[in-house]
């Protein structure tokens, strides 16, 4: 059994890379999705920004044509003062012509508006403008070293699965399927030593007997709590938890056999 724990050693190490490595290969298309839709978002809120400026320039022509029709009409109504003959004809007229002033400087604020509106949505459409354009190319840059990466950890990923095929011929295909699970769920550890009557995976006590089966090796033992394949590592510490694990009888048989072992 020593043989297989060093080999069950060996190849964590290997799946425990090889797993980090896959979920490395499996976040890249994620990275680059949030990248492309940053600049999906960008383009959008700039082509809306493109229609709304056009639609401005249009209101503006628009304002323009109505204010030189009023000027047009005030100016004619200004001629036609010459022409006026009673008083009731002088107010009426006057009157139109203060109507067509208003409407003239009416039209020439709202032109003055609109046309601030279009000078600050043309500015922020160039800033945009270049801001997609350095997105554009930071996406580029982002690929090129994203596939420069990806070949790397691909090329490792097949040397960690050539070493892997080197270990495991002749070991359970069971024991190798439940190892390959509980290291990708236990944080790349599968396999650890008991200390001091507890599993060093999850730091739970075990029960007395189960520590003593862990330590005869004579096959291989799952951590009831957190599932880890536990072995034996000898040391002071454990020998006093497995004695005080046990009756003063079975105590004291241990402490010959100990010595027995030492001898």
């Amino acid at each position: 059994m020593t043989d297989v724990f060093e080999k069950l050693k060996s190849l964590q190490d290997i799946l425990s890379r090889k797993f980090e490595i896959e979920n490395e290969l499996s976040e890249i298309p994620k990275a680059l999705e949030t990248k492309k839709e940053l600049l999906s978002r960008l383009k959008v809120g700039y082509i809306e920004k493109n229609d709304r400026l056009n639609a401005i320039k249009t209101n503006i022509r628009k304002l323009q044509l109505d204010m030189a029709a009023v000027e047009e009409k005030r100016e004619s109504l200004e001629k036609q003062m010459d022409l006026i003959k009673t008083q009731r004809e002088y107010e009426a007229l006057d009157k139109e012509i203060q109507d067509a002033g208003d409407k003239e400087q009416t039209l020439r604020k709202d032109i003055q508006r609109e046309s601030k509106v279009l000078e600050e949505l043309s500015k922020s459409i160039e800033r945009e403008e270049l801001l997609i354009h350095q997105q554009e190319g930071e996406l580029d840059e982002e690929k090129q070293r994203i596939l420069e990466e990806s070949k790397g950890k691909e090329d490792e990923l097949e040397n960690l699965k050539d070493e892997e095929q080197e270990i495991v011929p002749g070991m359970d295909s069971e024991i190798i399927f439940k190892f390959e699970r509980i290291i990708r769920n236990k944080s790349g550890l599968g396999i650890v030593p008991i200390k001091k009557g507890t599993c060093s995976g999850c730091h739970m006590l075990l029960p007395a007997q189960f520590v003593n089966d862990v330590r005869g090796g004579e096959g291989i033992l799952f951590c009831p709590y957190c599932s880890r394949i536990l072995h034996w590592e000898q040391s002071v510490a454990d020998e006093e938890v497995m004695i005080e694990g046990i009756s003063e009888e079975d105590a004291g048989g241990l402490a010959d056999l100990l010595e027995d072992d030492d001898d």
